[in-house]
């Protein structure tokens, strides 16, 4: 979390691409050779709502965002997952259909894992299994703190929140003082933030008018995170 603007962005993340990080040299090598890699164009389906896993996804360059849809096809995004990040594996532990759905948001590369594969290895490995089984609890609790940070919120403090977020997410890995570049359709930032596209267009013209963004298409930086802190209201 940068100590510069003073919020708990950990809090928003659920931290999955630790999961693979220091595993011991054999079971390293025992995933990668397994790993089918794919490029994936932006806009393409990862995985279906309803639909039974057959493995894992690793998304090893690029951006994903996990939704849900209703009736009429319009989207809530729960979570944009970034470069290292794992998808699909609480509904393979559990054996259930997945709970929402996921599209890349840009070109990515994904390598998928197996599903006897990676149950194989989870059964072997002891650092696998506790690792997973610690990053399931902390997404639960991003997932609860984001239903609650969010349901008592404005639209102007929910936007606030998810670009900070968003900011985090977008910024090159190392790279501090570089304004990080989101880039999103309003369309999706809309269904990030949950409101419709018109009254969100009209929020990031207030922000851009207060000196807190600039925009260039569909390129949003943020100029003034400390000021996004204290609309976004967190504490």
């Amino acid at each position: 979390m940068p100590a510069t603007i003073g919020f708990p962005l950990d809090k928003f993340h659920f931290q999955s691409d630790s999961v693979f990080e220091g595993l011991p040299k054999a079971d390293l090598e025992f995933l990668e050779s397994k790993m089918v890699v794919n490029k994936v164009r932006k806009g393409k389906t990862v995985f279906n709502e309803g639909s039974y896993p057959s493995g894992i996804f690793y998304l090893l360059k690029g951006k994903v965002k996990k939704f849900k849809a209703d009736r009429e096809g319009r989207e809530q995004i729960i979570y944009v997952c970034n470069s290292g990040e794992l998808l699909g594996y609480p509904a393979l532990l559990s054996e259930e259909t997945f709970s929402d759905s996921a599209t890349t948001l840009e070109d990515s590369i994904i390598a998928f894992i197996p599903k006897d594969d990676f149950l194989f290895l989870l059964n072997q490995s002891t650092t696998l299994s506790n690792r997973l089984l610690k990053n399931l609890s902390h997404e639960f609790g991003v997932l609860e703190n984001s239903i609650a940070t969010f349901a008592h919120k404005s639209v102007r403090e929910r936007l606030a929140l998810s670009l900070l977020i968003l900011k985090d997410k977008y910024k090159e890995k190392g790279e501090t003082n570089k304004k990080a570049e989101i880039i999103l359709s309003r369309e999706d930032l809309s269904n990030i933030v949950g409101t419709a596209v018109e009254t969100l267009v009209r929020l990031l013209h207030d922000f851009k008018d207060e000196g807190l963004i600039e925009t260039e298409g569909k390129k949003i930086r943020v100029l003034n995170a400390k000021a996004l802190v204290k609309i976004a209201n967190f504490y």
